[in-house]
Parts: structure tokens; C-alpha cells; sequence
């Protein structure tokens, strides 16, 4: 691989970006900085410095947020603060994408990543994945309401998959589900005479946001996923 091609996937920037970091010394690839952007190097063998620390090469990039109230899920939006923003310094951005949404207000596990392939796989209607939220309630939800949620319930023209809902106390609930309709569990809720207060989504597929704090972020690997 071209080392200014192996940089730009690193997520150093663009190629004119990763040129001058050559040309400044800033990079060394088996701690010799006598090296051109055109330069043929073995990713997987090579060792290359970025101001003296090693860079590893990753294709594909997997992370976890757990995403704040207050930020949408996007990549960028002229107007709103989106979930890009909550990501630190030492997450590569390059060509990251969120998979699946969020509602602005809801919190809880994202999954962000640069494999195309397995956002499409996740997304697909044929894969069914589950989805678990907790929620709060505006009033309290009787077991008649839990068995509806359970058989599936009309939210404007369509019929809900069946779901898994457990009551944990009075106004809260687990909701697992396996499709991703817009504003799908308000939505459920609604179609059952109650309001979602408050929404967290404490797992996705495999993962589980577990003791990740809200605004953090973690980085996983694909095992971690599939």
C-alpha cells in the first residue's frame, strides 16, 4: 500500500495533509524519516510513527458512544449539534458513520463505524436484530398494555413485530424490539394510551452499553458485534 494512501485511511487527513507531515518529519516508517508519500509499504510488517508513536493500521473502525440527550444522529447538520460532536480527539473520524438513529432526546448505545457493509447488514429488515430500550413512562402500564406490546400494536398503518416487554417498577419497562421504525417506541407506547418520558437503549444486537458513561465513547471490534 502507498504510505500516503495507508495515512489518509489512518484518518491524518488528506493526502496534501499527510504530504506535509512527511515533508516535516512528523513521520518515520521503520524510524527512517528518508520517505516519500509515494512510497510502497507492508501494513501489516511495517512500522510507522506518527511524532514518534506507533500508528496501527485499521480498515474498518468500530466504536460505541453513549450517546447525550440533546445531539442528533447524523454526520454533520447546518443547524443542530449532531452525535460527531460528542466523539474525543482520539476517535478517527475519517468516513465514520453512525448505524441506525437515535432520537434527539433519546440516549443510550450507538454503534459508529466505516464498514459500509456491516451498517447495511445491521440495518436490513432481514437481519431482525434486538434492540433493548428502558423506559419511563407517563403512568403506570397494566399487563393487559404489556401483552399488547408483545403480540404487536398498529402505529399508523403498521403492525409491530412482536416485542418482549417486562415491567421493572411502576413507569418503567424494558421494550425489546427488532425493527427501527421512526419514533418506533413512543410510537408503541402511544398506540397503548401511555407517553415515553424518558428513553435509553441499553443494548443493540451483542452489545451492551454496560458501565459506559453517557457522552462516553469505546472502541470495539467487529468480534465484539457479530
Amino acid at each position: 500500500m502507498r504510505l500516503d494512501k495507508f495515512l489518509t485511511e489512518c484518518g491524518l487527513g488528506s493526502r496534501k495533509d499527510v504530504k506535509s507531515l512527511i515533508e516535516s518529519k512528523k513521520i518515520s516508517v521503520n524510524d527512517n524519516f528518508k520517505i516519500s508519500p509515494k512510497d510502497n509499504i507492508n501494513e501489516n510488517e511495517d512500522t510507522v510513527k506518527v511524532n514518534g508513536e506507533i500508528l496501527t493500521y485499521k480498515k474498518f473502525r468500530y466504536y460505541i458512544l453513549n450517546k447525550k440527550a440533546g445531539f442528533i444522529t447524523a454526520v454533520d447538520d447546518p443547524r443542530e449539534k449532531t452525535v460527531m460532536e460528542l466523539l474525543p480527539d482520539w476517535v478517527i473520524k475519517k468516513d465514520l458513520a453512525p448505524v441506525g438513529r437515535l432520537d434527539k432526546d433519546t440516549e443510550g448505545l450507538l454503534l459508529l463505524t466505516n464498514d459500509g457493509v456491516l451498517n447495511h447488514k445491521l440495518l436490513s429488515p432481514k437481519s431482525h436484530v434486538e434492540k433493548t430500550y428502558m423506559v419511563i413512562l407517563e403512568k403506570d402500564i397494566s399487563e393487559e398494555d404489556l401483552e399488547k406490546l408483545r403480540n404487536g400494536v398498529d402505529i399508523g398503518g403498521y403492525i409491530t413485530m412482536p416485542a418482549k416487554a417486562i415491567k421493572i417498577e411502576d413507569k418503567k419497562i424494558h421494550l425489546i424490539i427488532k425493527e427501527g421504525k421512526f419514533h418506533q417506541v413512543k410510537k408503541m407506547l402511544e398506540a397503548v394510551n401511555n407517553k415515553v418520558i424518558y428513553l435509553y437503549r441499553i443494548s443493540f444486537g451483542k452489545l451492551e452499553i454496560g458501565d459506559l458513561k453517557i457522552g462516553e465513547v469505546k472502541e470495539i471490534s467487529l468480534e465484539d458485534i457479530i
